[in-house]
């Protein structure tokens, strides 16, 4: 008997599992052609990408690599020069800028506000997709931008002015303000670029916490390939425009892939809390990649 209740709660732990992920929003690309005016050629050119609903995707790749471009296209802040973004199957663009909003929320490395706003206005900024033009503060709009301050650890900051922060603290009152719109997707423009170790930490245990509370889907992009395959569920690998390779962060994080989409000689070793990445050296094109040491004959026919 209690073998069969634990093959049961088995069972209906599974299927629960199985309808949150079936609940979790869908988010798509389909042979995205995306370019900048003053680019000849596309920076991206019919790449296709499926984001596992409910799950953390890292975007990774070297700079340059179209990473950036590729969350861009993803989010609307970049129209695709062909292809389409389907969000839960359906066209980004059969949504209203407010019903998208209160789908897919964008924390951008272009973000700015007027210095003088504070934590808490600008939080606040984030439940505009829910409310009318005219409309006053609900209860429902102070619970989300209270949960949203409290889930980025910025409670005590709440009364300052934005201009008056750091860097850290300024990328942490951002993350609160799109925490608090609600979105079934978040997408993530390299949010630890410029932060200080502390509140690197910080904003990775801000997506961990996500995920345990919530079935939100999340895309990343993130200069650290170590830190993105600590935090990813899956990761999209990228060099020149082109997807090289996905996967979980052990099928992707391999010697052979840093080799040839970072370029870089490298030894990885699986651990609990992903692979770990032990850089060695460089690569170079052409001639062996292994650096020597040249002695350098001085001019009284010494060495250096």
């Amino acid at each position: 008997m209690a073998q069969k209740q634990q093959e049961s709660a088995r069972t209906n732990g599974d299927a629960a599992e199985e309808r949150s992920i079936e609940d979790a929003a869908t988010l798509a690309g389909e042979e995205l052609v995306l370019s900048y005016p003053t680019t000849e050629e596309p920076v991206i050119d019919g790449e296709s990408i499926r984001v596992r609903p409910g799950a953390v995707t890292a975007l990774v790749g070297p700079n340059g690599s179209g990473k950036s471009t590729l969350l861009k296209g993803l989010a609307d802040q970049l129209s695709p020069d062909e292809g389409s973004v389907l969000v839960d199957g359906e066209s980004m663009q059969s949504y209203g800028t407010k019903e998208l909003a209160r789908k897919m929320g964008l924390l951008s490395q272009e973000s700015t506000s007027p210095d003088s706003i504070t934590v808490e206005d600008l939080v606040y900024h984030g439940r505009y997709p829910h409310r009318g033009f005219f409309e006053s503060v609900t209860d429902e709009d102070e619970r989300a931008v209270d949960r949203a301050i409290e889930l980025a650890g910025c409670g005590h900051l709440r009364d300052s002015e934005v201009g008056q922060l750091s860097g850290g603290q300024k990328q942490l009152a951002w993350i609160a303000m799109v925490l608090a719109q609600e979105t079934d997707v978040l997408l993530l423009d390299e949010p630890t670029t410029f932060l200080d170790l502390h509140h690197q930490l910080e904003v990775m245990e801000i997506v961990e916490t996500l995920q345990a509370e919530s079935e939100i889907t999340v895309v990343v992009v993130l200069h650290d390939i170590q830190q993105a395959a600590r935090l990813a569920d899956e990761m999209v690998a990228l060099k020149d425009g082109t997807i090289q390779s996905r996967g979980t962060p052990e099928e992707v994080v391999t010697e052979g892939l840093l080799a040839e989409v970072f370029e870089i000689e490298a030894e990885v070793d699986q651990t609990p809390r992903g692979p770990r990445i032990e850089p060695l050296r460089p690569r170079h094109s052409g001639g062996d990649e292994r650096r020597t040491e040249t002695p350098v004959t001085r001019s009284d026919g010494g060495d250096d």
